[in-house]
């Protein structure tokens, strides 16, 4: 993965915030929301588009479209970073691919000490019965 290129795909724009902010909140457009077309990226794979498309389904509009907020600071700059840094962390845990499990199997010397504990037991609780008398 690139970052270098998926940060030069990537289109911003800045909103007013909401909540709470006296009279600056009313003025400056400090709230900055990434879009990212999947679909279009030029930097990603045909393999890395598909792996995102399953990985981030829930975060991604019908259209493969990622959208991402950030109206944690009041500097339009810094939100720009927080929401590129954010962008770039689920990027990569989505491209993740975990490790194929292999079954290992049970040595036969295992199986034979449990056969073996069993029929001890099996014998040990036979001889606590009472003898037949017949």
């Amino acid at each position: 993965m690139d970052s270098e290129k998926i940060i030069s795909e990537l289109s911003f724009k800045a909103v007013r915030s909401s909540g709470a902010g006296g009279q600056n909140v009313n003025k400056v457009s400090s709230k900055v929301v990434l879009t990212f077309d999947l679909n279009a990226s030029q930097a990603l794979s045909e393999e890395q588009k598909l792996l995102l498309q399953t990985n981030l389904a829930s975060r991604l509009t019908s259209e493969n479209i990622f959208i991402l907020n950030c109206d944690e600071d009041r500097s339009q700059l810094k939100n720009k970073e927080i929401v590129v840094k954010r962008f770039l962390e689920i990027i990569q845990k989505g491209l993740f691919v975990p490790k194929i499990r292999k079954a290992t199997k049970i040595p036969k010397s295992v199986i034979k000490k449990r056969i073996k504990d069993k029929k001890n037991i099996s014998e040990r609780k036979q001889s606590r019965r009472k003898p037949d008398i017949d």
